[in-house]
């Protein structure tokens, strides 16, 4: 490694990484990226992250993971466009949405294995996000207000992915009927004209091919990059 440069290691549809690659991104972070096969981890990967998974930051002699982790890491290290409220009570209130989130990543996971056609599973996906649809109408625009905050980072993969479970759906169902998450949906049209966005995300197509080889066992971490 080249002494000083910071490294990620990613993996190209992995919705935790990509936390990481935001901010990265929006901050303007420079940075090289490794991407590793999840599926045969190298053993120098996990001599760098016990658990086996990503992100990891890696810097000289330093080495950090887990997603939430090192994009506070990169928020405080990196302090321009800052991400993080300075406020402790705005914070504060900013992780009380993201262990909502949490919840609503569980469902989302139930919603791609069963599929948006099972009503109890889209139903109870629906009240978990009912938290973010009020905290976006009080808030405004995006988590931060008038800007994008950590918040918005964080929670974005997942909707970003959103689409794959309605593609699946036999039915055509509105996996979130904008009557009744207005700002959930406007949310996700301001946030798909963000430039970090816009580097770090695939379209739906691709999501799905990767769901289906991911699903069988042989997972395509490739898929899309030109030979």
């Amino acid at each position: 490694m080249e002494a000083g440069k910071l490294r990620l290691y990613s993996m190209r549809f992995c919705p935790y990484a990509q936390r990481s690659r935001l901010v990265l991104s929006h901050k303007k972070i420079p940075h090289e990226t490794i991407n590793v096969d999840l599926k045969e981890k190298p053993a120098w990967f996990v001599e760098r992250n016990p658990l086996g998974l990503v992100p990891v930051l890696e810097q000289d002699d330093k080495i950090i993971y887990e997603s939430l982790i090192t994009c506070d890491y990169l928020d405080e290290v990196y302090p321009n466009n800052k991400l993080n409220s300075e406020d402790p009570y705005r914070r504060a209130r900013d992780r009380i949405i993201l262990e909502q989130n949490a919840k609503v990543v569980t469902e989302y996971y139930k919603l791609l294995r069963c599929g948006a056609d099972d009503k109890d599973i889209l139903e109870s996906y629906r009240s978990k996000v009912e938290p973010l649809e009020k905290a976006l109408k009080e808030r405004g625009n995006f988590f931060g207000g008038n800007n994008v905050c950590m918040v918005d980072y964080m929670i974005w993969p997942w909707f970003e992915r959103l689409p794959v479970t309605a593609s699946m759906s036999e039915t055509g169902v509105d996996i979130l009927p904008d009557d009744k998450f207005p700002n959930i949906n406007s949310w996700i049209k301001r946030m798909l004209e963000l430039e970090p966005v816009k580097e770090t995300m695939f379209d739906a197509e691709s999501h799905l091919e990767f769901y289906k080889s991911y699903a069988m066992g042989k997972p395509n971490y490739n898929y899309g990059l030109k030979e």
